[in-house]
């Protein structure tokens, strides 16, 4: 079980909001810390693998939780 340190809801933001966000969350959370993002934005399926491969996080999970997407996000770097 991953252990969560922060959980960012981003339902009812559309692109580019929820990677924006995300990035701004991260860069508070101490290396190694996983980010719990919600979010409902069809281009989020794209945009937060996207983000994560370019600036260096993991992308742990991807769940589709109802209305919205679960993403969780490891900081590395």
């Amino acid at each position: 079980m991953t252990e969560i340190s922060d959980t960012l809801d981003a339902t009812g933001l559309l692109c580019p909001l929820p990677v924006l966000k995300a990035r701004k969350r991260l860069k508070s959370l101490p290396s190694g810390a996983v980010l719990r993002m919600l979010a409902d934005d069809p281009a989020a399926l794209v945009d937060v693998p996207h983000f994560c491969a370019e600036a260096g996080h993991r992308l742990v999970s991807h769940e589709d939780e109802g209305p919205h997407q679960v993403y969780l996000i490891r900081k590395d770097g």
